[in-house]
Order: structure tokens, then C-alpha cells, then sequence
């Protein structure tokens, strides 16, 4: 039998859509609708004419835009980004229009004046994962934009999207100073590109002279850098756990500062193994640096190599090479942070002192605790009863052998935290953690780590204003931390602040965009008690539903409803409750962890989504502070 024939042809396809639509309608629907119809006749439309848009399609809460180029579409959703959010400067932030916006190229089906296909899927599919008030274009987006515009461009990752089998490589465009790179007419774009030469030749002569100019800094420049795994050729574990131990302790003193961005051990891990191009690392992460070296182990004599690269041309900026005994493992790694550092100094200008004052911290008086304490690491990467209990033995004998040694200590803290969920008894455990993160802090003040485990431990006993000063130190002394910037997002809505923690997961995830399935419900938390629904669906992709916790179920549906998904929502409720069938909104905004606001958002958020709202009268019996709804109350 033939095949209808279908007509086909490849285009650059924007989605559109407005965040949180459902609460502004809700708030004000005629106000909500006036301003829409304001924004499309005098931002919206003529930008798309501008740029040779077609609309092919409105959605009440968004858009679908057909062009011929990816030029103009990347173009064209920049200045819509920077058009919408101009125009609504002066409106209340919580009465603010904002889009998000996902840029394809692909493949479309055309029937009549509407496009189908995966072209206008993964297009749509990108919207619903990019930040609010951003833009995320995909890997073939990227590719043909590339030589054509000067946008800062950062690699997202290779995100799994709903109904498409392959993952697809995304890409984020960095609107701070997006506008100054857009392509321009005349000399404006000549001096640029003259910039940005003057630029890689300045780096011949040991100098760049931009810091002190008003230049736009290509994405290719930005100051960050990326440490990948350090390599051995030894088949021992031993000295495999020493190489990623040094990778570990190099990338937490490189962190421990805001002039640049670090990234985190995750997303470098994709390299491992893998031929070396620093221009693509710096292309797909967004850093100016790459970090790589060896380590090689040899009875009781170590040989180390470590070299710094510039992505932007390629180039080798510094290397260096160590023969040392092996108990000198901890005075290489300071001799590498302090190069590093003394790099960034020559080339980008001074670096904050308390970066300097990071690669001088305290070590371990012993080799063997170090080992040891990195082997108890390993033994936690996949959480068991049986792997925790062993950390915790091996951590005693770390600490036997060096009982001043506070990342063992920091360890040990958080092998206590994890014992109550292996049938530990809680509060047991939890002040065995809280003296173990004092000794940790006492030993050793500068460990960010320590007050990050210091912190979560006193949020676990409700003594928050104690909590929060612990992680404020912590991101004081290393906000570049992914684990510690984690951490505290889980925290944030506790300590009052649901914004900042959504702000700082967004940092986290620029910083590991191949972030690991754990951090999932630390970062869901955070957007979900921010209000940004799409956000929690997003990261709870990470995460496998039969892994789920019954919070995970609860925020699952609750974040559909709130995006006015119905059926997706009531098929996640319908699922929650026969996971589990005694789940009830008084039951679970009883749980004391959650403060006022805390409660009152879930309460909202579950009533809306159709939880059943009274636990009957057993379960009220098993709760220490039950909190009734007023419906349940009988008169």
C-alpha cells in the first residue's frame, strides 16, 4: 500500500509560554489578558516581523513561531526577552509577565498553516525546562549558530524530555550582556570582533586589558574553569582513589571564592576517558580554563603533573611536574591550587585573598587517614545499611590514626545523619552527627564543609536561626560549593528565604548541569516552595518514580495542578494514593519540619490538586502535633 505523502521542511521553530499563567488568571484574568494582548501588539509582533517570523500558533498561555534561520530566531528571541522585560520594569514583581523560551532546529510536518513533528516538539519540550526569563536552544540550534553570532552560549547538559526517546544537548544563552553581543550593523560589530582579538593577542604578552575596559565578554571568555579528573595509569584502587581525592580537594579550593565560576566534579566526569579538546570543554561548560594532570604511585614515591589551558585559543597557559615521596601528596596540591591562582592573578587581575588563604588549609597529619577517610567516601557513593555502617568503621579508624583530621569528622557527621534512615534510632543519631560536626568545625574553622554539615544537623533539630548563620558560613567560605549550595536550597524555604533557594539552585545547576539523581529533591524543594512549578517537574526527571518519596508524590501532582495539567495531576494523585492510601493533608502538614509558610503552601497546593484533606482519627492518634483543617473539625 503507498504512503501518503506527507509535506515536509526544515525550520527554526520558537515556543513561547508565559510562567506561572494559572496564578496570574487566577489573581486577575481581565488584567492578565490586557497586558498579553499590550506585550504581543507592541513587543512581540513587530519583533518577529523584524526577524522574519511567522506565528503559527497561540496557546493561550503561549506561542508557537516558524522562521527560516536560527539566526533570526535566537535574535529574535533575545530581544523578546529583553523587549518583554523592559516593558514590564514597572510593574509589580508578582504581577509581571514572564516567558520562557525554547529555540529548534528540525524537521516539520506542514499541514495547511499549522506545523507538527519532533522539530516543533523539542522546541516546546525546551521552553518547559529553561529558566524564567531565559532562553534554551538545541545541540542543532547551536551548531548552525555557531561562527554567525557572538551570544554567550553555556552547555545545559543532555536533558531527557518528555516523549522523545533520545536525549537532546541543550544549551543556555546567558542574557547578562546578551544585548551587547547580538549582531549589529557597521562598526559596531567590527570593533567587537577587533575586541575579542585583541583579546587571545593580549594573552601572549601575560596580560589581558579587558577588565578595565567596556567591552562585552563573549561566553567563550568568562572566567570560570573546569578541573578534570586527574588520570592514572595504576591499577591499584589505592592510587585511584588518591587521583580523585586530589581532583576533589583541588576543585573545593579553587571554589572557595565568587570571582569565578568552578565546575562541579560531576559534569567534569563526562570527560573522563575521553581525548582532551579544552575549546569544546570550554564551549559545552562555559569556562575560560580547564584544569588536567596524572598521578602516578610508586612505594613510597609519587610522580604528579598538572597543566592549565585557555579554551578560547587552545593554548597551554602553565604546567609543572612533581617527583616527590608520597607523604608530599597534600603539599602538591597546595603548590597547584597556589599556581592556579597565581595564574588567574596574571591573567585576569587580583584574586580575593581568602582564595589564597584556601590552599593553605589544613591537611591531614597522615597519609593513611587521608586514604582512609577517601575510602569511606567510596563505600557511601551507593547508599546501603551495610556500606554506611562500614564507612562509619572505617571513618573511627581514619580518626585513630589522626583524631585532629576534620573532613574525617565532617564524614563521620553525615554517616550519622544517614544512619536514621537505615533504622537507626533518630535521635541517636542526630546527636552523634551535631558532635561530630562540632568537633569538625573546632578542628578546623575554614572547612566550608563542616559548617554545611553543622548547619543541616541543627536544621534537623528545629534550631533554624542557629541552621541558617552555620550555611551562611559555609557559602561565605566556598560559594562555588554544588553540595553545599544544595544543601542549603533544601533549606531555604525553612530559613524564610523560598526565593534565594530557587536562585541558588539555579546557581547549582550552572555550576553541574549533570548534577547526580540525590541532589533531585533538595533542588525540587526549592522551586516547588518558590512557586516554580515547571522548575520542580523538570528536576524530577532526574529521578526514577519508583525512587520517589511520598513528599516527591505530593509535589509531583500538586506541581501539575498548580500549572493547570488536570489529567496529568490526577493521574499522579491517583498514583500517590495507592502508593501510598493513607496519605491525607492533615497527615502530612503534621510533619513538624515544615514551618508556617511551609504549611500553608502544601495545604494550598494539595487542596488544589485534590488530596484528601482529614486523617481519620487512628492516624491523628500517631501524630505529636496534629494540625487540624477547619473542615475536619467537627462542630
Amino acid at each position: 500500500m503507498a504512503t501518503a505523502w506527507v509535506e515536509r521542511r526544515l525550520a527554526a521553530i520558537l515556543a513561547a509560554d508565559v510562567v506561572g499563567y494559572s496564578r496570574l488568571v487566577e489573581q486577575d484574568e481581565a488584567g492578565t489578558l490586557s497586558a498579553l494582548k499590550a506585550l504581543r501588539h507592541e513587543v512581540i509582533d513587530p519583533l518577529l516581523a523584524e526577524h522574519h517570523g511567522r506565528l503559527v500558533k497561540l496557546m493561550g498561555d503561549g506561542a508557537i513561531a516558524e522562521f527560516g534561520s536560527v539566526v533570526d530566531a535566537t535574535t529574535c528571541a533575545v530581544a523578546v526577552q529583553k523587549g518583554v522585560a523592559e516593558h514590564q520594569a514597572d510593574v509589580r514583581p508578582e504581577r509581571r509577565i514572564v516567558f520562557r523560551i525554547g529555540v529548534n532546529l528540525g524537521d516539520v510536518v506542514v499541514d495547511g498553516e499549522d506545523l507538527l513533528g519532533d522539530g516543533v516538539n523539542i522546541a516546546a519540550r525546551l521552553e518547559q525546562i529553561c529558566d524564567p526569563g531565559g532562553v534554551m536552544i538545541s545541540g542543532t540550534t547551536y551548531d548552525h549558530l555557531r561562527g554567525k553570532l557572538d551570544l554567550p552560549l553555556e552547555f545545559a547538559g543532555e536533558q531527557h524530555v518528555k516523549n522523545i526517546d533520545r536525549p537532546i544537548r541543550t544549551y543556555r544563552v546567558r542574557l547578562d550582556g546578551a544585548q551587547a553581543m547580538l549582531p549589529s550593523r557597521g562598526r559596531h560589530r567590527w570593533l567587537m570582533r577587533a575586541a575579542a582579538a585583541l583579546l587571545i593577542l593580549g594573552l601572549g604578552t601575560g596580560a589581558w586589558l579587558w577588565r578595565g575596559a567596556d567591552v562585552p565578554t563573549p561566553a567563550s571568555l568568562r572566567p570560570g574553569i573546569a578541573v578534570l579528573p586527574f588520570t592514572t595509569t595504576a591499577a591499584d584502587e589505592a592510587t585511584n582513589r588518591l587521583a580523585s581525592g586530589l581532583t576533589d580537594d583541588i576543585i573545593t579550593d579553587l571554589a572557595r571564592q565568587n570571582s569565578y565560576d568552578v565546575i562541579a566534579r560531576a559534569s567534569t566526569e563526562a570527560y573522563r576517558g575521553r581525548p582532551i579538546d579544552v575549546r569544546q570543554i570550554g564551549r559545552d561548560l562555559a569556562v575560560r580554563f580547564v584544569l588536567d594532570g596524572s598521578i602516578q604511585r610508586e612505594g613510597d614515591q609519587l610522580r604528579a603533573s598538572a597543566r592549565l589551558s585557555d579554551t578560547t585559543t587552545g593554548a597551554q597557559v602553565w604546567s609543572n611536574r612533581w617527583d616527590r615521596p608520597a607523604t608530599d601528596l597534600f603539599a602538591i596540591q597546595t603548590d597547584i591550587t597556589e599556581q592556579v591562582i597565581s595564574q588567574f592573578e596574571i591573567l585576569t587581575g587580583p584574586v580575593k585573598s581568602q582564595v589564597l588563604a584556601a590552599a593553605k588549609r589544613k591537611h591531614p597529619n597522615s597519609l593513611t587517614a587521608y586514604e582512609l577517610t577517601l575510602l569511606a567516601v567510596e563505600k557511601t557513593l551507593s547508599p546501603t545499611r551495610e556500606g554506611n555502617a562500614e564507612a562509619m568503621e572505617i571513618l573511627k579508624k581514619a580518626l585513630e590514626v589522626d583524631p585532629d583530621y576534620a573532613k574525617a569528622w565532617v564524614n563521620l557527621a553525615w554517616a550519622h545523619t544517614e544512619a536514621s534512615s537505615f533504622g537507626a534510632d533518630a535521635m541517636t543519631s542526630r546527636e552523634a552527627a551535631l558532635s561530630a560536626a562540632r568537633r569538625a568545625v573546632q578542628l578546623d574553622a575554614s572547612d566550608a564543609e563542616a559548617h554545611s554539615v553543622l548547619g543541616h544537623v541543627l536544621g534537623t533539630k528545629g534550631e533554624f536561626d542557629q541552621a541558617k548563620a552555620a550555611f551562611e558560613t559555609a557559602l561565605r567560605l566556598n560559594p562555588s560549593s554544588f553540595s553545599i549550595l544544595v544543601y542549603y536550597v533544601g533549606w531555604a524555604s525553612t530559613f524564610g528565604e523560598p526565593e534565594r533557594g530557587a536562585l541558588l539552585a539555579d546557581r547549582a545547576i550552572r555550576l553541574n548541569p549533570s548534577y547526580r539523581p540525590w541532589a533531585s529533591g533538595f533542588l525540587r524543594y526549592a522551586y516547588f516552595m518558590a512557586g516554580r512549578y515547571k522548575d520542580a517537574l523538570q528536576v524530577m526527571e532526574r529521578q526514577m518514580p519508583d525512587n520517589y518519596s511520598r513528599l516527591a508524590w505530593v509535589q509531583r501532582a500538586a506541581s501539575f495542578a498548580m500549572l493547570g495539567r488536570s489529567e496529568e495531576a490526577q493521574a499522579t494523585l491517583g498514583e500517590a494514593l495507592k502508593r501510598h492510601p493513607d496519605l491525607t493533608i492533615e497527615g502530612f502538614v503534621s510533619d513538624p519540619s515544615f514551618n508556617g509558610t511551609e504549611r500553608e503552601h502544601m495545604i494550598r497546593t494539595m487542596r488544589s490538586t485534590g488530596f484528601p484533606a482529614c486523617a481519620t482519627p487512628e492516624a491523628l492518634a500517631r501524630l505529636a502535633q496534629p494540625v487540624r483543617l477547619p473542615e475536619c473539625v467537627k462542630s
